[in-house]
């Protein structure tokens, strides 16, 4: 689809944003930095990745128009790049990359990924870029922090968000107006510097963070469904050239997960035609951007997998499964041989799991497992027409195996409310609600006709009493007894909404 619009001279740069992405030495030079970040944090590895680009500016001649804010973009430029890391805050410890090469083939991104660092440790890093090994400009210094040795016992937070939606922040809810799905766009002198909800995550200053699916939507605002590569490209580009995100790059390393939205459209899966725009992007173009977007697998990893378990120390252990890729159609009748997960990732999620002596094991999932969510859904595990029968086996497995409803839970994004619910076997779950106020809306509740919990099954000791956007905080604290672990909403300004914590030390 091509976005070319007619817009009078009069019209361009009706509003720019001047926010340079580089060292102010390199102005006018270029290539410019688009931004740099670390992901996939490890005991004794990262995943570097830095883009680079044609200009240190991103104009938008109005961004409250849908048409206008989907045909800015911000192009890509080849060159060199180096990333430059070591425990020194000056880097005088230095180690370096090889120079790579960026091009049009891989969108201009460069990634590379150390395996020889030291466990809980704060590493300082920073790319050298420009047109060639001599002629380059250096990044500000980053910094980021590796995982605690797997028998460590210390604390650890994470964040976690889903739904971060850049056009519904400033198109609003109802695009162009409040509605029940958000509030009116937001208009506030700094709205060029992004989503509030990442400077008050920097402030909490946690270990690491998860976008947990729906990091862009490639099928909103509604009249401008993507098709092609370049357009798919775009939807991240201006996301990471937003500054907060860029300032929480800075200092947070991340761990990356894809939904509906940043896969293909909504409700997506592996062979579904949109009803109004057709079949793309295809499943294969929405895998491959991706991985291609995100530091998220290994770069030199041919057949790369996006499902896998991060030991955190001794008390933690996440699994971070991928809810798009295997699925069936979701307009199967349910029953047994309908999956989300595919049966390879079904089979080493129940492995792994079994296989964990960690004090608290979290199922990080793209979509909830139980909710309640909406009656006429098909696209989850807590839906009767939808993938209700494999949800229902995955609980049975756990009753059965004898997991601890105090010691394993789950965690969602995919919802735009916050909720903390308890499935009727007593296991429980955390939905972190959308990242922003123009995103979120109120939940469904149990026990109302208009869920898929009629007759009220599930218990739910939390849910927003007020559309909101924000983010959910894990943190596990080492205790005299049994560590402790809490479960933390925050609305998108910081303030603490619910707080559930278990463990620690007795009375």
């Amino acid at each position: 689809m091509n976005y070319s619009f007619p817009v009078s001279i009069s019209l361009i740069y009706l509003a720019l944003l001047s926010i340079s992405c580089n060292n102010p030495e390199n102005r006018g030079k270029g290539p410019y930095l688009h931004y740099l970040m670390a992901g996939e944090p490890m005991q004794e590895s990262i995943i570097f990745q830095a883009r680079l680009a044609e200009k240190d500016t991103i104009i938008y001649e109005d961004v409250h128009d849908p048409a206008l804010f989907m045909s800015t973009d911000l192009k890509g430029k080849s060159g060199k790049i180096q990333f430059e890391y070591g425990t020194d805050p000056e880097l005088k410890d230095v180690r370096k990359s090889p120079w790579i090469s960026v091009s049009a083939e891989d969108d201009y991104i460069g990634k590379f990924m150390p395996r020889n660092l030291k466990s809980g440790t704060v590493y300082h890093y920073r790319v050298l870029y420009g047109t060639d090994e001599n002629n380059y400009s250096p990044s500000p210094i980053q910094r980021f922090r590796t995982l605690p040795s797997k028998d460590a016992e210390e604390e650890v937070s994470f964040v976690m968000v889903t739904g971060s939606h850049l056009a519904r922040f400033y198109l609003g809810g109802g695009f162009g107006k409040a509605s029940s799905q958000g509030t009116e766009a937001y208009r506030g002198e700094d709205k060029y510097e992004g989503f509030h909800g990442f400077e008050s995550i920097l402030a909490k200053q946690p270990d690491f963070f998860i976008g947990n699916g729906d990091n862009v939507y490639y099928d909103h605002p509604d009249d401008f469904q993507v098709e092609t590569l370049e357009e798919m490209r775009a939807m991240w580009h201006r996301q990471f050239f937003m500054p907060r995100i860029r300032k929480m790059f800075a200092e947070i390393p991340i761990y990356w997960m894809k939904d509906d939205h940043d896969h293909r459209f909504d409700d997506s899966d592996t062979t579904a035609v949109h009803p109004r725009f057709g079949a793309n992007p295809s499943n294969e173009l929405g895998i491959k951007t991706f991985i291609e977007q995100v530091p998220v697998t290994d770069p030199e990893e041919e057949n790369p997998l996006t499902y896998r378990t991060i030991r955190v120390n001794q008390h933690l252990q996440i699994w971070m499964v991928e809810g798009r890729d295997y699925r069936s159609p979701n307009e199967w009748p349910d029953g047994p041989d309908k999956t989300i997960w595919g049966e390879k990732q079904k089979a080493w999620l129940k492995k792994t799991l079994k296989d964990s002596d960690a004090t608290y094991k979290i199922l990080v999932t793209p979509t909830p497992m139980v909710g309640p969510d909406g009656a006429g859904k098909k696209d989850n595990h807590t839906n009767p027409d939808g993938f209700l029968t494999e949800g229902n086996e995955f609980f049975n497995w756990l009753s059965s195996n004898d997991f601890d409803r105090e010691s394993f839970f789950i965690i969602t994004g995919d919802r735009h409310w916050q909720y903390h619910s308890i499935h009727p076997t007593g296991f429980q779950e955390f939905s972190c609600g959308a990242m922003v106020d123009q995103n979120s809306r109120l939940g469904v509740d149990p026990g109302t006709k208009n869920s898929n919990d009629p007759e009220g099954l599930i218990v739910q000791p939390y849910t927003s009493t007020e559309p909101s956007g924000g983010f959910l905080r894990v943190k596990v604290v080492p205790q005299q007894n049994v560590p402790k672990i809490s479960f933390d909403f925050f609305e998108e300004y910081g303030e603490e909404l619910y707080s559930y914590g278990l463990g620690g030390m007795e009375n």
